[in-house]
């Protein structure tokens, strides 16, 4: 079964039982190496450069995401 086929079935199941398969799957995440959580980010941070060299109108300047970051905590 694919992923796509894998998803359309659990969307099939009752509210209580994919609750508990979204548990069952964040918590695998947990259970990654290092070496795993590495690659991930890695992939995460080619994947939003890529996508910001396609479109540089999407960047905000870092001053800007800092200060509505530290807006944020407040």
């Amino acid at each position: 079964m694919n992923l796509p086929e894998l998803e359309t079935e659990a969307l099939k199941l009752p509210v209580a039982e994919r609750a508990r398969l979204a548990e069952t799957l964040l918590e695998s995440l947990d259970e990654l190496s290092e070496e795993e959580h590495r690659r991930l980010w890695t992939e995460e941070a080619t994947r939003r450069d890529e996508e910001l060299d396609a479109d540089p109108s999407r960047g905000r300047p870092a001053e800007d995401v800092f200060r509505d970051a530290r807006a944020r905590l407040r």
